[in-house]
């Protein structure tokens, strides 16, 4: 402890401040980060008196025959408000002592009482995996740090923890020991090139070990399927990579924020994990939040209790129709609510990232691996157009926050444990129960041909075993705003990677119908537009029908124009079809393909609104967001894909081979061949919806998915009956709805299906 403090404090300059006067001119304090010039006559009177020896009496005594009375006390007042004065005591103080006050002071603490408590703390050392705790030991004591004696281990203001990686299992029992103690732990990882050092966990009033590990996890998704895939837990063990100067730097820097921690030192950068990159020594902060549903230290009932309660829809004005749809929030709004969640390490989502082949004005942006793919456990992940999560729209920022709103949206269907959820079979649940084949719609000759079709086709196209409507199984509530009650749905159908039996993988979680938005009711109407969108599709698709063309000049938009340039100076052509179905919302294809030569490429986009510009506008945009999957330079002039089916379409579709690519040849749509009731309300447009759908005896479905460490709101919109875009032939709409609109003079047979499944 300090020793000799007076009764009356004597009055100086902090100590890490050099004090340089130049006469005239200014008083300079000088520290190793900045310089504080002081100017006045007054000042430079009274800088020398402020040197450590007098109380505030003396100073203004001594000051008195050059300032008046007052002044002084005055201006220490304004000196000690800005943190340049600090109270000092008559003793005799070692030089590294100094030095060490010194630099708690340039910290904004008391020096002497930090040093203090950072001489009388102890350190607790642990080390858990395969690394030794000897060297870490070593080093705190080697730089004056007090390790705990056996025994007094519990006494320790704080433990230091030795890992080799921090999703180590073991790793929560140490937690969980600490916060029941609530005391505070520090890991440090000194394996690999990358240091990782933090945050400070335990206590109880932040986040857990289990907190950070979910987040850790997200960020390696494939080290994540391989484990799982293999039966195994925790990381994959990686081979010992470090330089004895590299783990000398961790932990050194561990001592560090130990001694800093001992001494007082709090700032909100102790809540993050940092990394250091030892080959380059670059450095970064990510953040580490608290999870309110964390079942560790949170509330994991939480996310089923939104589930379970009603969806109630509030008036909510749109303040955004210019971009890739009607929005109650805008891009820079989203991207600055929600932007924190982007992290390499920590973040929901590591990077957002624009395709680099292809012009910029494509605006297709990546951001990370889609979990409807790589969280099915039904194989290994494979390559696809859907592999990634992907963004797009007019502008680099539409693009960019399309990318992180559908990777947060994904994110958030993904099953974590505590989903709301009712136990039974069909029959026993029939009365709330929506049969799942309703919503999957495969025909029973492909439940009998599954295995041989599973095999020749990707992740998306996969065909289920058939529902047992007499086995137990977990069903989710769902809201339906047309019966305003709730109705059940299988909960592996409503959220990615929940565990199935192998001999009873009856449902297939799919994006189809989810959707994220500003407000809760954006995010329904643009679910439920999706719906209507591949329904459309699939009745055009499969059944191979002719559509008008749709009048792109009519639209007299400037950016459409430019996109047909870009496209012509790639050696391409784009037209859009029409292919609205019998909802009467305005459903739009846009199809690309190579004129000069050589395989013609073909690519699509598609989009549907309720007003016919926004639907022209988003099959545009998607169309651009998947054109960098056939611009890419390989030998074959193709996409790089490991689908084997996008690639052979790509390699050997042509529209003569394919004629339903191209217009029918009769008069062209424009933007006002729908009718269209523009509305200021989202809630106004989602209850036409529900009128809508009611009018054609269909229901709308509404899963509340909102997480609440994510706080982006996210549904699955679900309305049986309507078709996917997948290969799914169950007798209804597909065969039907082409007839009653006059497409088709009878009903398509099964085996003249369009034989190609639509891969986007």
């Amino acid at each position: 402890m300090g020793v000799g403090r007076t009764a009356v404090p004597l009055l100086g300059f902090k100590p890490h401040l050099r004090v340089e006067q130049v006469p005239g001119e200014a008083v300079y304090l000088i520290s190793d980060q900045r310089v504080t010039a002081l100017h006045g006559q007054q000042i430079s009177r009274l800088a020398p008196l402020l040197d450590g020896t007098r109380p505030l009496e003396r100073i203004a005594r001594d000051a008195a025959d050059t300032l008046p009375a007052g002044q002084a006390a005055r201006l220490v007042s304004r000196l000690s408000g800005a943190g340049l004065l600090c109270n000092r005591a008559e003793r005799v103080v070692e030089p590294e002592r100094a030095a060490e006050e010194a630099y708690w002071e340039a910290g904004g603490l008391d020096g002497d009482r930090a040093a203090a408590a950072r001489t009388d703390g102890t350190v607790q050392v642990l080390a858990v995996g395969g690394v030794d705790a000897a060297e870490l030991s070593a080093c705190l004591e080697a730089v004056g740090l007090a390790t705990a004696e056996p025994g007094r281990e519990a006494d320790a203001a704080l433990a230091v923890v030795l890992c080799d990686d921090y999703l180590d299992p073991a790793l929560a029992a140490v937690d969980a020991e600490f916060r029941a103690a609530g005391r505070r732990w520090l890991p440090v990882k000194t394996e690999g090139t990358e240091l990782w050092l933090g945050p400070f966990l335990g206590g109880g009033d932040g986040p857990c070990w289990s907190c950070l590990a979910e987040r850790l996890w997200r960020s390696r998704p494939v080290e994540a399927h391989i484990q799982r895939m293999l039966g195994r837990s925790g990381p994959v063990p990686r081979p010992s990579c470090s330089l004895p100067a590299s783990r000398l730097t961790a932990l050194h820097l561990a001592a560090l924020e130990a001694a800093k921690w001992l001494a007082g030192y709090r700032h909100a950068g102790q809540q993050a994990l940092r990394t250091l990159d030892s080959l380059t020594l670059a450095g970064e902060r990510h953040p580490v939040s608290l999870r309110p549903q964390c079942a560790t230290c949170g509330e994991p009932g939480m996310a089923a209790a939104q589930v379970r309660a009603p969806v109630v829809l509030r008036s909510r004005l749109k303040t955004d129709t210019g971009g890739n749809g009607h929005r109650s929030l805008g891009p820079r709004q989203l991207l600055d609510r929600y932007g924190h969640l982007v992290d390499p390490v920590t973040g929901l989502v590591r990077e957002i990232t624009r395709y680099p082949c292809g012009p910029e004005f494509l605006n297709s942006y990546c951001a990370g691996l889609n979990p409807a793919v790589a969280g099915q456990g039904i194989g290994a992940i494979r390559g696809g157009l859907r592999a990634a999560v992907g963004g797009k729209g007019a502008t680099a920022l539409q693009a960019r926050v399309s990318a992180l709103a559908e990777a947060l949206e994904r994110h958030s269907g993904y099953a974590e444990g505590g989903e709301a959820t009712v136990r039974g079979s069909y029959r026993a649940l029939q009365d709330r129960a929506v049969h799942p084949d309703t919503v999957q719609l495969y025909d029973p000759r492909q439940y009998a041909g599954r295995a041989e079709w599973n095999e020749a086709h990707g992740p998306f196209q996969y065909v289920c075993e058939p529902f047992d409507d007499d086995r137990e199984t977990d069903w989710t509530p769902m809201w339906s705003l047309t019966e305003r009650r709730q109705r059940l749905l299988p909960t592996a159908l409503l959220y990615y990677g929940v565990p199935q039996p192998q001999d009873a993988f009856t449902c297939l979680a799919t994006s189809n119908g989810t959707a994220a938005g500003g407000t809760l009711e954006d995010a329904v109407l643009q679910g439920f537009l999706e719906l209507v969108e591949r329904d459309a599709l699939a009745l055009w698709w499969y059944n191979r029908t002719r559509h008008p063309a749709v009048d792109l000049d009519a639209f007299d938009d400037p950016w459409i124009t430019e996109l047909r340039r870009v496209h012509a100076s790639l050696g391409r052509e784009v037209w859009v079809l029409d292919i609205t179905a019998d909802l009467g919302i305005p459903v739009m294809a846009a199809v690309s393909r190579r004129t000069d030569g050589g395989p013609e490429h073909i690519m699509f986009g598609f989009g549907a609104h309720l007003d016919p510009r926004v639907a022209l506008r988003r099959a545009l945009t998607e169309l651009n967001q998947m054109m960098p999957h056939v611009l890419e330079d390989t030998p074959e002039g193709m996409a790089v894909t490991r689908d084997a089916e996008v690639a052979h379409w790509l390699r050997t579709a042509t529209t003569a081979a394919h004629p339903y690519l191209l217009p029918d040849g009769s008069s062209p749509t424009g933007p006002g061949t729908h009718a269209y009731t523009p509305r200021d309300d989202l809630r106004e447009d989602v209850e036409a919806a529900v009128a809508l759908l009611r009018e054609h005896g269909m229901e709308l479905l509404v899963l509340d998915q909102t997480r609440p460490d994510v706080g982006l709101p996210v549904v699955r919109v679900v309305v049986p009956g309507l078709r996917p875009h997948w290969a799914r032939f169950a007798p209804g709409r597909l065969f039907d709805v082409p007839v009653a609109l006059g497409r088709r003079a009878e009903p398509t047979r099964y085996e003249d299906l369009n034989p190609v499944p639509l891969f986007l």
